[in-house]
């Protein structure tokens, strides 16, 4: 095994964000920084074997190759496995596991993911070990090796562990035109679903274009117009899934933790900072435990394991059982859903858990958001007393601030995230 060169490690990322590297074709992700990436994170595995699958957009093929090249550039086995949804990936991965894609952003974006042996997303100090490598020598001498049937092979690994009899269900089933196309509808089909599939004819281009888990409207039309009895969202990469109620009502990643978590009978369940308050009653209620973790499904992911726990997501739609996986899969978590709802509508079961309102906005800023307006949203916070709140949140993704306010009810939601947002906008010096 190669070994790695020693160089010096910086303290803060500079191309990863909340779920590795991510931009727009082109402009901030090139195939000179995939190229370098490639290189690096295959010095960084000791110039092993890194599987690498990829979704439908069609800048996928040219950042796939060039992504390949650094790997062999490296003296790494580049394991190319073609259109593959992101958990996918992570259950595959051999020495390394990648994705080139940008998940639920729209097709002009791309990116990577990358996993560890073990199908973990990596921490933050081994990316910056990673963005340390990039100028590292190479010499060469890998190879680049075709697989045909991982397709296959994670879908009879999702049946046979996540599955049940459908018999009698019809839903719609929304692949995003991503990389659940085929595999989704095939999924419920074979277990005795009457499926509707819609946007399932990637293009390249139309990847969560008006549809899948970032917009639910097409979704909600077609459960209603077909008198389905509910339907599934997923994005492009597949690592998300939100649904929609006979009614075409959302239910979102909150509610549908919140049935299975009752389902499954767990007794810890890990949750972000994003998480309804609604939840969070309803847990103590129940005696369930809830860890809560900054934003992203990985920091979800690190709080399971450190605390040993089964269950976790997040209100976007990331639901996470590691038993039988290793990450969140929203085939996996679609199929629990179907399987929990035992007789009930949808909308019986996701009654469970009553919500609070949540009004969302997002502020564009340049640079740092000011520590002067996290203290401002930490004063607001202690008026309300813990009978609502807001949070501000950086985007890992975008340069936007994300502001959230949540309440009883709407009209407090709705005042309180003017409230913030006022307060933001005058430490960042802009008007309103």
């Amino acid at each position: 095994m190669a070994t790695k060169p020693q160089v010096e490690i910086a303290t803060t990322r500079r191309y990863f964000g909340t779920d590795g590297v991510r931009g727009v074709v082109g402009e901030d992700l090139t195939v000179e920084l995939i190229e370098q990436l490639a290189r690096a994170a295959t010095i960084w595995s000791s110039s092993g074997r890194v599987f690498v699958g990829r979704d439908t957009r069609a800048s996928g093929v040219e950042l796939e190759e060039a992504f390949a090249r650094g790997v062999v550039e490296a003296g790494g086995v580049a394991v190319l496995g073609g259109v593959l949804p992101t958990p996918a990936v992570a259950l595959l991965a051999l020495d390394l596991g990648v994705v080139i894609t940008a998940s639920h952003n729209p097709p002009q974006y791309n990116g990577v993911k990358f996993f560890d042996h073990h199908g973990r997303k990596l921490s933050d100090a081994v990316e910056l070990e990673i963005e340390a490598l990039m100028d590292a020598k190479t010499s060469g001498g890998g190879v680049i090796d075709h697989v045909e049937v991982a397709t296959d092979s994670y879908l009879e690994h999702i049946l046979e562990r996540f599955g049940s009899d459908l018999s009698g269900l019809k839903l719609a089933v929304d692949c995003a035109n991503g990389a659940y196309s085929d595999i989704a509808p095939e999924a419920f089909t074979r277990l005795g679903a009457e499926v509707i599939a819609i946007a399932n004819t990637p293009d390249g281009v139309n990847i969560n274009d008006c549809c899948g888990a970032t917009d639910l409207s097409l979704l909600a039309r077609t459960v209603i117009e077909n008198g389905c009895d509910l339907g599934v969202a997923f994005d492009g990469d597949g690592d998300r899934m939100l649904a929609v109620t006979a009614a075409g009502e959302p239910v979102d990643g909150d509610q549908i933790l919140a049935i299975l978590t009752l389902h499954l009978g767990v007794d810890l369940v890990a949750v972000t900072k994003m998480t309804n308050l609604g939840f969070h009653n309803l847990m103590r209620e129940r005696g369930v435990r809830v860890v809560t973790t900054d934003v992203g499904d990985r920091y979800v992911l690190e709080a399971l394991w450190r605390e040993e726990g089964v269950l976790g997501g997040e209100q976007s739609g990331h639901i996470i059982y590691l038993k039988d996986h290793v990450t969140g899969d929203g085939l996996a978590a679609a199929l629990l859903l179907c399987s929990a709802l035992e007789g009930r509508t949808l909308a019986e079961a996701a009654d469970v858990m009553p919500r609070f309102a949540q009004v969302k906005r997002n502020l564009t800023i340049e640079g740092k958001l000011p520590k002067s307006a996290v203290a401002a949203a930490e004063r607001l916070n202690s008026e309300l007393g813990g009978r609502a709140r807001v949070l501000l949140r950086p985007s890992g993704t975008e340069p936007v601030v994300r502001l959230l306010a949540e309440a009883e009810t709407p009209e407090e939601a709705e005042d309180l995230c003017g409230r913030i947002e006022e307060l933001v906008r005058t430490e960042l010096g802009q008007s309103s």
